[in-house]
């Protein structure tokens, strides 16, 4: 399960870098346009990371490899309902 636990440390460093994003658009190190620009590809990263989780979860669920599991692009993943 080793791939399950370097999914869920780039979503925690991605997490980190939307925090860190936020803080610099505080102090006013980055424009509003730089910073929505690059959250929304955060967040588009952060959906495919958790779209992942949920497909090798099910592959396991389902006795299939979770290894066969493949990052869906982001104009899949953006479509979905949280």
């Amino acid at each position: 399960m080793a791939a399950d636990q370097d999914i869920r440390e780039r979503i925690s460093d991605l997490v980190h870098a939307e925090r860190d994003l936020r803080d610099r658009l505080g102090r006013g190190e980055v424009d509003v346009s730089t910073e929505h620009e690059r959250l929304a590809a955060i967040e588009t990263e952060l959906d495919q990371c958790w779209d992942l989780l949920r497909q090798r979860d099910a592959k396991r669920h389902s006795n299939e490899d979770p290894d066969t599991a493949r990052v869906r692009p982001p104009d899949v993943v953006e479509r979905y309902l949280s």
